[in-house]
């Protein structure tokens, strides 16, 4: 069979690029296949849920509580050592905590500093809240820590959870104990 050589064909035009689309087109095209994509979740979702029973909910059963909690202390307890205990909480929940140093180059301070400026120079106050704490913190972890400062030295800088969770503990054992 010999070998048929082509016959020229009619030149097809190659298609003209199409013209770049703006920001605003760009916008509202993938608005429009966004919405589309919606609309058919939200039938797929009513489809595959219809044999669900459900209850309506009565709003006046619900809690409502404020949309951003604020940092307010609780009501003070009827004992001092508690009041202090939790003043000191407070402070260290609106000032900071710090590890290493009574206070910080930022005015946060360690719990035996929050106790102390929180006792307002009266000792034996300060001495009952240490103690009451100290008792708190032997509680939880034995008799490895020998005082408060070591208790609080003994966590990382900026990891306050356990250290404000004790002396919260702490203010509840002395409303406890009537201290």
């Amino acid at each position: 069979m010999p070998y048929a050589t082509p016959t020229p064909t009619s030149a097809v035009a190659a298609p003209s690029p199409a013209a770049a689309l703006s920001l605003d087109e760009r916008l509202a095209l993938v608005n429009t296949t966004m919405t589309a994509r919606l609309d058919e979740a939200a039938v797929a979702y009513e489809i595959n849920t219809a044999h669900i029973p459900t209850t309506p909910i009565d709003l006046n059963d619900l809690v409502a509580l404020p949309l951003t909690p604020t940092l307010q202390p609780p009501a003070p307890p009827s004992t001092p050592v508690a009041a202090l205990l939790q003043r000191a909480h407070h402070r260290l929940l609106t000032d900071g905590w710090c590890a290493g140093s009574f206070r910080n180059e930022y005015g946060a301070l360690c719990l035996f500093g929050a106790i102390r400026s929180e006792a307002h120079r009266d000792p034996g106050l300060e001495m009952d809240a240490i103690t009451v704490l100290m008792d708190t913190i032997r509680r939880q972890f034995g008799d490895r820590f020998e005082s408060v400062p070591a208790f609080n030295d003994s966590f990382r800088a900026g990891d306050a959870r356990i250290p404000l969770r004790i002396l919260g503990q702490a203010a509840d054992l002395a409303d406890a104990r009537s201290l």
